[in-house]
């Protein structure tokens, strides 16, 4: 059964074969937006027989992000990563990031010249580098080191 699938592979044009998907990145990126203090963090629960809201049940990053969006900003960078170049070590994709450790998804460049390959960006790496296209991405780490929001 697998060598038949492989073999329609095959036989199928690339275009058919092929989806369009973004450089993609996991984690948080804060928009640098919207500053809240640790006190804010913390939810004042609900009133003693009823059930609470989000807001008033949330803390931490979900907290923030709510608090955030009552005031009509978003929190979080979701936009994906200006891809315009392929990274070299003098000049590398840079990757702002909360977290220590965060994932990367390299499509290549220009955009899907390969397929997705994970990499796993850590702040005490100089720099990573991508194992099939080459494209190097450095860690701009912009959290703080006593942060525990796991």
């Amino acid at each position: 059964m697998f060598s038949i699938r492989r073999a329609a592979l095959k036989a199928a044009p690339l275009a058919a074969r092929t989806s369009v998907r973004p450089f993609s990145v996991l984690g948080a990126r804060l928009s640098g937006a919207v500053g809240h203090n640790v006190e804010s963090n913390l939810g004042p629960g609900a009133k003693p027989g009823t059930i609470p809201t989000d807001l008033e049940q949330s803390t931490g990053l979900e907290r923030m992000e709510l608090l955030a969006k009552l005031e009509g900003k978003e929190l979080f960078d979701m936009e994906p990563l200006n891809m315009t170049h392929l990274g070299t070590v003098k000049n590398p994709i840079v990757v702002k990031s909360h977290d220590p450790i965060r994932f990367v998804g390299c499509t290549g460049f220009p955009a899907e010249s390969h397929e997705t390959i994970w990499i796993n960006l850590d702040k005490s790496h100089e720099h990573d580098r991508c194992p099939e296209c080459g494209s190097v991405y450095v860690m701009d780490f912009v959290g703080s080191e006593d942060a525990h929001h796991h």
